[in-house]
C-alpha cells in the first residue's frame, strides 16, 4: 500500500477542520452548543476534541483513513467529526434515521477503519452494526446502564482518561473530509467524496451568501451530520450559539425558538408546512427569527407565501446537492411581494460557483430557454466512491452535472422545472413533474402532491398524481385534473389521481418517488388502484 500524499500546495486554502479550531480558540469563553438540559463552550469543544484525537491516533487514525460515525445531534458528535478531520481522516455520517441495511451496505462500500455509533441514542443499531460488520473496530459515542457498552470501547470515556492539551492540525486539503451518501430518490445511492479543502470552501460560500445574522443563535433540527451540520463552522466563525435538537416536534420547535431567542435556522419544506399548521392553533414569539432557510426539497410557493405574512420576511432557500453544495441561494431580499414570480425561483448562483444550463445537444441554454444546471466551483465532489465511470460521467466536459433542469430570467435567476430523471415522456411530450405538483397544492384542501410517470401500452408513460388532504379537507380528483389541463393542456393532465393518506419520504426528508413506484406500482398493485381514481 503506497502512503498517502500529505503535500501541501501554497494556493491551496484552509480545510473546514482548520476553520473549526480556528473559530474554538477565539471565542474560548462562549457557549458553542445549547441542548435541553446543558450547554458547551467553545474551549470545552476544543479540549473535548484534542482528547478525541489521542484515543483516535491510538486506534489508528491517520490521513487517509476513513471513520463511519452514527449519532443523533449531540456536540460529542461533532467534536468528533473535527477530531478525525483535523488528523486527516475522512469521516462518513450514517443517517440516523437510515435503516440497517442501508448502513451495512454504505459500511460494506467503504471499508472504514472504525464504525462509531453514539450508544445513548442508539445502542440497538450500534449491537446490529457489530453483528453485521464483525471485521471493523466499533467504538461507542457514550454509554449509559443498559447500552452493555464498556469504557474500554466508548470513546467519550477513553476521551475522559486523557490530559489536557491543545487540538492537533494534521488535516489535509486534497484528502477527503467527507464520504455522505445520496439521498437515492430516483436510484441507488452513492457516496460522494468531498474533499477536506472543498468543506472549508462551502462554509467559506455560506458565510458569504446567506446573510447569516451578526451573532446567529442557530437552531439545528435537522440530523447535523448532514445539511443542517454545514451551518455549524459559519456559525462559529462568527462567535455564534447552536442550540441542538433530537427530532423534529413542532410545539416544541415553537417554543424553543421563543424561549432561546433563535435568529436563525434551516428547515426542509415538510417541517414548515407542519410549522404553519401548529402556528393555526398555537401562539409563538418569533420576532427574533431573522433567517429561515429551507431547501432540500421543492417549497410550495402557496405555502411560503403562507410563511411570509405569518412569520415574516425571514425566508431563504438554499440550493445545492450532495455533489455541490451550495450552488445558488434566494435571499430574502426575493422573497418580496414586489416580486412574486421570484418565490418560484432558486436563487442567483453564489459567488464561489460558475453555473452554465447545458441543452441537451450541449450548447448553453439562452435566457428563458431550459437546459440541465451544470457547475464549477471548489466545493464540487472529488468523485463516487469506487465508480470511476459514473465520476467520469457526471463531470464530463469539465462540468459537474446535477440531472437539475432549469431556466434563467434576464437577471440571472434559476428556476428549476424538475429533475432530468423525473422527466416523462408521454405520447412523445416532455412533461415534467414538478410543474404539476405545483398546481395542485395550490388547492386549498391539498397539503402536498408528487407526480410520477408509469409504464403504460399506449402513452409510453402515463402521468400519475398522488395528492395528501389537508386534514378535515375534501378533495374532488376531478376538479384537480380538470384545473391542470386548464393550466397546462391535456398532455400535462395525469390520467390518474389517487388520494392518499400521506407520502413516504427519504431520511432527508424529501419526497421519495422511487419508494412511490416501488410501493404503488408494482405489478400486483395496479389491478387494485385502476379503480382508485
Amino acid at each position: 500500500m503506497q502512503p498517502v500524499s500529505t503535500e501541501y500546495l501554497p494556493f491551496q486554502g484552509p480545510t473546514d477542520a482548520t476553520l473549526a479550531l480556528r473559530a474554538l480558540a477565539a471565542f474560548p469563553d462562549r457557549v458553542a452548543f445549547r441542548w435541553n438540559g446543558g450547554q458547551m463552550l467553545y474551549r470545552e469543544a476544543s479540549c473535548l476534541i484534542a482528547r478525541l484525537q489521542i484515543v483516535l491516533m491510538r486506534e489508528g487514525v491517520t490521513p487517509g483513513v476513513i471513520v463511519a460515525l452514527l449519532s443523533s445531534n449531540r456536540p460529542e458528535a461533532w467534536c468528533s467529526v473535527i477530531a478525525i478531520q483535523a488528523l486527516g481522516g475522512g469521516v462518513c455520517n450514517l443517517h440516523p434515521m437510515g435503516a440497517l441495511g442501508d448502513h451495512v451496505q454504505q459500511i460494506d462500500t467503504l471499508k472504514p477503519a472504525i464504525v462509531i455509533v453514539d450508544a445513548c441514542t442508539n445502542s440497538e443499531r450500534a449491537r446490529q452494526l457489530a453483528e453485521a460488520c464483525p471485521s471493523h473496530r466499533h467504538l461507542a459515542l457514550g454509554t449509559t446502564s443498559d447500552t452493555g457498552v464498556d469504557e474500554e470501547n466508548d470513546l467519550l470515556s477513553l476521551a475522559r482518561q486523557e490530559r489536557t492539551r491543545s487540538p492537533l492540525d494534521q488535516s489535509v486539503p486534497h484528502l477527503p473530509g467527507t464520504l455522505n451518501f445520496t439521498g437515492g430518490t430516483t436510484g441507488k445511492p452513492r457516496a460522494v467524496c468531498r474533499s477536506a479543502g472543498a468543506l472549508a470552501q462551502m462554509s467559506l460560500s455560506i458565510l458569504a451568501d446567506f446573510e447569516l445574522p451578526a451573532e446567529p443563535r442557530y437552531l439545528a433540527v435537522a440530523p447535523i451530520s448532514h445539511v443542517a451540520g454545514t451551518k455549524i463552522v459559519p456559525v462559529l466563525l462568527r462567535g455564534g450559539m447552536i442550540y441542538l435538537v433530537h427530532g423534529f416536534d413542532p410545539p416544541t420547535i415553537l417554543r424553543i425558538i421563543e424561549q432561546e431567542r433563535i435568529n436563525m435556522t434551516l428547515l426542509v419544506p415538510t417541517m414548515i408546512y407542519s410549522l404553519l399548521d401548529c402556528l393555526e392553533n398555537v401562539a409563538a414569539d418569533l420576532s427574533s427569527l431573522e433567517l429561515l432557510l429551507y431547501g432540500a426539497a421543492p417549497m410550495s410557493t402557496v405555502r411560503l407565501q403562507q410563511g411570509l405574512s405569518r412569520i415574516g420576511p425571514v425566508f431563504a432557500q438554499l440550493y445545492g446537492q450532495t455533489e455541490c453544495y451550495p450552488v445558488a441561494v434566494l435571499r430574502r431580499g426575493d422573497h418580496h411581494s414586489d416580486h412574486p414570480e421570484r418565490l418560484a425561483s432558486c436563487g442567483l448562483p453564489v459567488a464561489t460557483a460558475a453555473v452554465c444550463l447545458i441543452k441537451s445537444d450541449g450548447t448553453a441554454a439562452a435566457t428563458g430557454e431550459r437546459g440541465e444546471i451544470c457547475v464549477r466551483a471548489p466545493m464540487v465532489m472529488t468523485e463516487y466512491w469506487g465508480r470511476p465511470e459514473e465520476t467520469r460521467e457526471v463531470m464530463k466536459d469539465g462540468w459537474l452535472h446535477t440531472g437539475d433542469i432549469a431556466y434563467q430570467d434576464a437577471t440571472g435567476r434559476l428556476f428549476i422545472v424538475d429533475r432530468l430523471k423525473d422527466m416523462i415522456v408521454t405520447g412523445g411530450f416532455n412533461v415534467y413533474p414538478k410543474e404539476i405538483e405545483e398546481i395542485l397544492v395550490r388547492h386549498p384542501g391539498v397539503a402536498a402532491a408528487a407526480v410520477i410517470g408509469v409504464p403504460d401500452d399506449k402513452w409510453g408513460e402515463a402521468v400519475v398524481a398522488y395528492v395528501v388532504a389537508k386534514d378535515g379537507a375534501s378533495i374532488e380528483p376531478q376538479m384537480l385534473l380538470d384545473g391542470v389541463k386548464a393550466e397546462k393542456g391535456s398532455v400535462y393532465r395525469p390520467k390518474r389521481l389517487f388520494v392518499v393518506p400521506e407520502l413516504p419520504l427519504t431520511a432527508l426528508g424529501k419526497v421519495d418517488k422511487k419508494e412511490i413506484r416501488a410501493r404503488l406500482w408494482e405489478p400486483e398493485a395496479r389491478p387494485a388502484l385502476s379503480n382508485a381514481s
